[in-house]
């Protein structure tokens, strides 16, 4: 992971400096055993969206893709990064999504070669995806082990597809709602989790199951409308769904535009091929090389790579 300061890194691609500084509010309830994470990328999922030309229920799809992963690093202590990575036989072959623990996001999807989908057609992620695989990785470094949880892509929603993970993987209970659309004020994007924290030694184990149950029911009241509001105060939002719960929200984090390319990088990469290979994807008098994260081109003289002329 390139730790360079953003104003230092030469090499930086223009893209937006946008930071949102709340985020990602971490809450638990006082009388469930409860704790959770409310989302909301704002003007951040315009600025990740747009950049791409992706049909709408992809991008719809990304949207949700990366609230989840912001949802999902928020609960974590760790240092790198959180990813999704989707693969299957639909129509959409590949979708990526990571947030790093500072909350930057970057999301890549790809098209089957050949694919096409009705324009403003109505597909959820199953449709898209087909048969196939989602990896949910903590990635901590080179120096770190890897921990990695696999799962099949079943049910109809992503939302549904986290909901296995968390059973199988994390084996721990949890209920989420993820949601993206275009709005007047451009593509926005949200998330809720709640995750069911262990019993307490000697507790009332019914008293906390129908805790439980009442949170789940409270947080399904949520409307797509209310997530995605960007006029919504966040624990207005929290309020509104859990104060008959007692809900408590902790220190807020922010959410950054997090595209991790580098100019520097990507020239290391070109240094290492033949001459000849080199003279073969040049373009004008460039090589041209596309970050597909956040779709910046980046073009490289001939001459300035080895075996140009000087």
């Amino acid at each position: 992971m390139n730790e360079t300061p953003a104003f230092l890194d030469t090499g930086r691609p223009d893209v937006p400096d946008l930071v949102v500084s709340r985020g990602v509010i971490p809450f638990h309830l006082a009388d469930a055993p409860v704790r959770g994470r409310l989302v909301r990328l704002g003007p951040l999922a315009e600025a990740l969206l747009a950049r791409h030309a992706h049909p709408g229920p992809v991008a719809r799809l990304a949207g949700e893709a990366l609230a989840l992963v912001a949802c999902l690093a928020g609960g974590l202590k760790f240092h790198g990064s959180f990813s999704l990575h989707a693969r299957g036989d639909g129509p959409l072959r590949t979708l990526v999504a990571d947030c790093t623990e500072t909350g930057a996001l970057r999301f890549y999807a790809a098209l089957a070669e050949g694919a096409s989908l009705p324009a403003g057609a109505e597909i959820n992620a199953r449709a898209l995806l087909g048969d196939g695989h989602i990896a949910f990785t903590i990635d901590q470094g080179a120096d770190r082990e890897r921990h990695q949880g696999i799962v099949a892509t079943s049910g109809a929603t992503l939302a549904d597809m986290a909901a296995h993970y968390y059973a199988t993987s994390a084996q721990l209970a949890a209920v989420l709602h993820l949601a993206c659309a275009e709005t007047a004020s451009g593509w926005r994007a949200g998330g809720l989790i709640l995750e069911r924290i262990a019993d307490p030694p000697g507790g009332d184990t019914e008293a906390t199951e129908e805790g439980w149950r009442t949170a789940t029911l409270l947080a399904a009241t949520l409307t797509d409308a209310e997530l995605l509001d960007d006029r919504l105060a966040p624990e207005t939002l929290l309020h509104r769904l859990f104060h008959s719960v007692g809900v408590a929200c902790g220190q807020p984090r922010a959410l950054a535009f997090g595209c991790r390319c580098s100019r520097a990088r990507l020239a290391t990469i070109l240094e290492g091929f033949a001459p000849r290979d080199l003279d073969d994807m040049v373009v004008g008098d460039d090589i041209v090389m596309t970050c597909e994260f956040c779709a910046v081109d980046f073009r490289f003289p001939r001459v300035s790579l080895p075996g140009g002329e000087a």
